[in-house]
């Protein structure tokens, strides 16, 4: 059994996207946004489908922290940490990818 490749580091220049047939989605009965992956589902918190929701395939890492620190008017380095922090877990669960 081989291990499957570590993703490559997520930096501020990094243009992420969701993994082809992963997405959020928003459940209107529940009032909560999922990640849906292949044969699998997550719950995203408030925060992390903040963020889920700037993924679009062509806005660098550093976009989203501005548009994150700007909307909550938050010090940029420490929204910068959990962006990175965030998008580096789902990248390893392999909803993201660079």
């Amino acid at each position: 059994m081989t291990d499957a490749p570590a993703p490559p580091p997520v930096a501020e220049d990094t243009v992420v996207r969701f993994l082809r047939g992963t997405r959020l989605q928003h459940d209107r009965v529940r009032d909560q946004w999922v990640i849906q992956a292949p044969e699998r589902a997550f719950i995203a918190d408030p925060i992390a489908a903040e963020i889920l929701r700037l993924v679009d395939g062509t806005r660098p890492v550093a976009a989203i922290i501005d548009i994150l620190a700007q909307r909550f008017a938050a010090p940029r380095p420490v929204i910068a940490h959990d962006v990175l922090e965030m998008i580096a877990s789902l990248a390893q669960r392999q909803v993201l990818t660079a």
